[in-house]
């Protein structure tokens, strides 16, 4: 298992982790908003490599954001593990990976969203020591 952070010309090799979660983009229209509209506003990309399957098969989404409420922190917009990958750590390792950024970067905090059906996730992050601190509310315009 090797854990790197992408740049924008290997960003499309996040593409196949990030299809599972985000289902309604394209592999051209992934890299396409990663890297023309993301990254320009502090988006970083890291991927965890999995040698039996030769391949990135976990990614991680983050941006850098300082707020009122939280202060200097890591939001983390996506973290997904394709399913035949499951129960091998890669999820944890890149959450792992995070809190070292985010310690380098002296951030107070890292926060997580989880879609509200996503329960293994909110496992995941429960059991890396995150707690449920907020209620992240939508609305559609």
């Amino acid at each position: 298992m090797k854990i790197e952070e992408l740049e924008a010309e290997r960003t499309w090799l996040a593409f196949d982790p990030m299809r599972q979660l985000r289902p309604h983009l394209t592999s051209t229209g992934f890299v396409r908003l990663v890297n023309e509209i993301q990254r320009p506003e502090g988006y970083r990309l890291v991927a965890s490599w999995d040698g039996e399957f030769g391949r990135v098969v976990a990614a991680l989404g983050f941006r850098q954001v300082t707020s009122l409420a939280a202060g200097r922190h890591l939001a983390i917009d996506d973290l997904t593990t394709l399913l035949a990958a499951r129960g091998r750590g890669h999820a944890t390792r890149l959450l792992a990976w995070a809190d070292r950024e985010a310690r380098r970067l002296g951030c107070e905090h890292i926060h997580l969203d989880a879609d509200t059906h996503r329960h293994e996730a909110h496992r995941l992050a429960l059991r890396a020591g995150y707690s449920i601190s907020a209620f992240h509310l939508t609305r559609r315009v």
